[in-house]
């Protein structure tokens, strides 16, 4: 009786992959080394695919859920292996490669440093970073054995995944650069910029085995340097737009802020020669912007819209509240 059970053990096997751990995308299967015994049966369940691969090659792959009879079924090279082995043992082996063909979903990434390029608008380099999150499947086993897996036995999902990260940066990068999108316009263009990427990385993917089902781009953000210049440029067109309010143009305001700046600056030889009478020459250069101001203003404008105007100069602190003051009743005494 036990000599029976050896011999019907020898040559009867059920084949399958059980409770694969989530993280495994690709797994060889093994027992009683690689020999496959006679009148074995496949199990392949949902969401599974099956591979055999002898001598190295993929020679097979099945991708639909069910039960296949390795004895008698017709699958592709199996008459041909069977010519190689003596009731199933020979020194020529036929590895069984199970993996998943299910959507692997979810999968973060995320630049690893800014994405550079030129921004159209302002005119110098920018870094974007971007993050998001994307999901894959399996769409050529065989490609996939030869191009990504070699002679491993196993690939997780998350070896994949860094793949796939690494390989986003470069179609991202030329992507940006094509569509010319500034600064301000990033985030209102996400879905064109997950869009542009995927299909510039699709075709790569294919090659080797897998397909990107779905990319997207959650949030983007941009480097230090980049805020840093860019809100110096919205410093100065606010200041330049409320200079023009007011009858200014942007020298002028810029030369009340330096004045404004060394009459506070109590050290030093600005601080020096403001106490003693440069003060005089500061309030002379204010009184000539004033009154410069009063000459480009229209003799049309009434005199509520020259307090709006000088009101918009103290919030812009262009004048300081005594000049306001002051300015404020020369308005009032013309009504």
């Amino acid at each position: 009786m036990a000599l029976w059970n050896s011999v019907t053990g020898q040559l009867r096997s059920v084949i399958e992959w059980k409770n694969p751990a989530s993280d495994v995308l690709f797994q060889r299967w093994t027992d009683n080394g690689d020999e496959i015994k006679n009148a074995s049966k496949l199990i392949v369940g949902p969401g599974q695919g099956a591979i055999f691969v002898y001598e190295g090659k993929p020679q097979a792959v099945i991708t639909e859920p069910g039960m296949t009879d390795l004895k008698t079924q017709n699958i592709p090279f199996w008459t041909t292996i069977t010519k190689f082995m003596q009731a199933f043992k020979s020194e020529h082996k036929v590895g069984i490669y199970f993996f998943r063909t299910a959507e692997i979903l979810n999968q973060g990434w995320g630049t690893p440093g800014p994405v550079k390029y030129i921004d159209p608008q302002y005119k110098f380099p920018v870094g974007m970073k971007g993050f998001g999150n994307f999901s894959f499947s399996i769409s050529d086993a065989g490609r996939f054995f030869i191009n990504v897996m070699g002679q491993r036995d196993r690939f997780t999902v998350d070896e994949l995944r860094l793949v796939i990260v690494s390989r986003l940066i470069q179609p991202l990068t030329d992507f940006l650069a094509e569509a010319k999108f500034g600064y301000n316009e990033i985030d209102a263009n996400r879905n064109e910029i997950a869009d542009g990427v995927r299909d510039k990385v699709a075709p790569i993917f294919l090659q080797l085995g897998f397909e990107l089902k779905d990319f997207r781009v959650e949030n983007t953000d941009f480097d230090d340097d980049t805020k840093h210049r860019v809100a110096r440029i919205a410093d100065m067109q606010a200041e330049a737009q409320a200079a023009e309010a007011v009858g200014l143009n942007f020298t002028q305001v810029q030369q009340l802020a330096a004045l404004r700046d060394a009459a506070q600056n109590q050290e030093g030889m600005a601080g020096i020669g403001v106490g003693l009478g440069a003060g005089v020459g500061m309030g002379q250069a204010m009184a000539g912007m004033m009154g410069n101001m009063n000459a480009q203003q229209t003799s049309s404008e009434d005199p509520v819209a020259k307090l709006s105007k000088l009101k918009q100069m103290l919030d812009s602190d262009l004048i300081n509240q005594q000049e306001y003051n002051t300015k404020k009743q020369q308005i009032l005494s013309q009504m």
